[in-house]
């Protein structure tokens, strides 16, 4: 079977991946820096003694928070009420993982959409 090559105006571009890459990650630090802005001073101060971040290119929404220790652990699971307030805001259908220190098991998944107004 004979092959012919395409037109070059029929081959995807050669830089979009790449832009398409760096689209993502200045869209995820621009939400982590809204995100963190629209929390209060508590929360904010358990965003601080855990690593976090978003996956934009994902669907849904995902806000991944990885915890230090078994306290902040603990206490980001006491507030996860307040998170879904706030991450609503951002989008009616996100999912938020949360990994415990120790990383056994898989992470506690909570999905947005699956959660009511009395809830949060």
């Amino acid at each position: 079977m004979n092959k012919f090559p395409l037109p070059a105006d029929d081959l995807p571009p050669t830089g979009a991946p790449l832009l398409n890459e760096l689209f993502y990650r200045q869209l995820e630090e621009a939400t982590c820096r809204r995100f963190y802005q629209a929390c209060g001073p508590i929360m904010r101060v358990l965003l601080s003694n855990c690593h976090w971040y978003f996956k934009i290119n994902t669907s849904p929404l995902m806000l991944l928070i990885i915890c230090y220790d078994i306290e902040s652990y603990l206490h980001i699971v006491d507030a996860i009420p307040q998170f879904i307030k706030k991450l609503k805001q951002f989008s009616n259908k996100a999912k938020i993982h949360l990994f415990s220190p120790d990383y056994k098991g898989e992470p506690w998944e909570i999905e947005i959409e699956e959660t009511s107004d009395d809830e949060a």
